[in-house]
């Protein structure tokens, strides 16, 4: 393996020559937008380098209220809305190879709205918008249906989820005309139900919020409650639990950002 600058031993190119990995299979850094209200279109960028998306691909369905995962190898949509009412459509594709995406499973129920996360092993949509209080989770390298992780603490949409290899975390949501502040963590790992991590600064969800991680810390971000949209930017640190700290704000107040 490289070293963290990227650069190769001597010693480490003859390892790999003789487990049958050199030359290594270099995979472009790119970043994948898909879907929207009737939009199958999936774009991509290459995120080292500046200038305007170009074409990937379809997904197999158009929706809104979608939410994506992905490991170092595939990226995954999960769930959405049509015009036919709400979908359980899990569809993925290979980084490496642009084109449509394929058919991966279905989630064990239909919703929209769920908290997304991963790590490079195991992918997880958490709450939602349909009919059941559920966790879901799916083993992103071997396609088929999603299985049942656990419950989250709380019934709500419009939530969103960040991840370390280890921890998922996910918060905000709305539902019966209530914002949530709520935040809750799982062990990818493992199942069960999700537990308490804290609290937000604010309550809020409904059309949804961000969520971006490192390693170690997870953002918040780009809320709407019952004032609009928001410029908040907040933070946790995923390996302790406890409410989440203002980090600064954003730009301009907005919300449904990804």
């Amino acid at each position: 393996m490289p070293n963290y600058n990227g650069v190769w031993s001597i010693s480490t190119q003859f390892q790999a020559k003789g487990d049958g990995n050199w030359p290594p299979n270099y995979v472009a850094p790119v970043g994948l937008f898909g879907g929207g209200i009737s939009q199958v279109t999936i774009e991509q960028i290459n995120i080292t380098t500046e200038g305007n998306s170009s074409d990937f691909g379809d997904l197999t369905v158009g929706t809104y209220g979608r939410r994506a995962l992905g490991s170092e190898t595939r990226g995954v949509w999960g769930g959405g809305e049509d015009n036919t009412g709400k979908l359980d459509v899990i569809d993925y594709v290979t980084f490496a190879s642009a084109g449509n995406a394929t058919d991966f499973g279905n989630l064990t129920d239909d919703r929209q709205k769920a908290a997304s996360f991963s790590n490079s092993t195991r992918g997880i949509w958490a709450g939602g918008d349909g009919g059941n209080t559920v966790i879901d989770y799916i083993t992103i390298a071997s396609a088929g249906n999603a299985t049942d992780f656990g419950d989250p603490t709380q019934y709500v949409y419009g939530l969103s989820g960040l991840a370390s290899a280890t921890r998922g975390v996910y918060g905000a949501g709305y539902f019966g005309g209530n914002y949530s502040n709520k935040i809750d963590y799982i062990t990818i790992a493992s199942t069960g139900n999700g537990s308490d991590f804290g609290d937000l600064t604010q309550a809020a969800g409904s059309s949804g919020n961000s969520a971006v991680a490192s390693s170690t810390r997870g953002l918040f971000a780009a809320y709407e409650n019952s004032g609009g949209a928001s410029n908040v930017i907040e933070y946790i640190t995923i390996a302790s639990t406890g409410n989440a700290t203002d980090f600064g704000d954003l730009t301009d107040a907005r919300h449904t950002s990804g």
